[in-house]
């Protein structure tokens, strides 16, 4: 066997090498990406005697609008807009943009609390009288150090905010809630920007 031949191997097993321990790296960053979607997703729906998650419902006006989750909960119908930011946030009711500092990354996004009002008013138009309520709820990741605006919430404070029922307590609720849920239900479809 020649050098160059012996060279060229060795090339050759060294990029397959690469090649293999970038995609276990991909697969392995990949699955812990879904481990903690579907640890958020539980925490989010631990509040919610049913829930239904990245769904699309009838705006009113002949167009439809994503929902991340909307739950059955003590309280009501609640629909949940989920973000998953790192930083420090700057947001207020009436700021047409907020913005997130993440060392020494600067980004902005549109305040959310005008779709969330749209997606509140949407499910209530199917919810006759039960209650319907909508938050914006951040993840731990995102810190508000000059306080969080109206419907805005920490996923921590979630469950204290809508704590769950006992037993007794949520079969009643669920009776009372049941008629408009399953309505809702069944106009709702899956959403295209469901996240994975």
């Amino acid at each position: 066997m020649s050098t160059n031949n012996l060279i060229v191997q060795v090339v050759i097993a060294v990029t397959l090498l690469a090649l293999i321990a970038l995609g276990i790296a991909a697969g392995f960053r990949r699955w812990r990406h879904s481990r903690a979607r579907r640890r958020l997703v539980k925490t989010v729906e631990s509040i919610a005697l049913a829930a239904l998650r990245d769904i699309i419902v009838p705006d009113g006006s002949g167009g439809h609008l994503h929902l991340d989750f909307l739950l059955m909960t003590g309280r009501g119908l609640l629909v949940i807009d989920l973000r998953d930011v790192a930083g420090v946030v700057f947001g207020g009711e009436h700021m047409h943009e907020w913005t997130v500092m993440h060392g020494m990354a600067r980004s902005t996004f549109m305040n959310p609390l005008e779709a969330l009002y749209d997606r509140v008013a949407a499910v209530r138009q199917f919810a006759g009288d039960v209650p319907v309520e909508g938050r914006i709820v951040f993840t731990e990741r995102g810190r508000f150090p000059k306080g969080r605006p109206p419907k805005v919430t920490q996923l921590a404070a979630l469950a204290v905010e809508y704590p769950v029922l006992g037993p007794d307590a949520a079969i009643a609720v669920e009776e009372r809630y049941r008629e408009a849920w399953d309505e809702i239900s069944k106009l709702s479809e899956p959403s295209p920007l469901a996240r994975r």
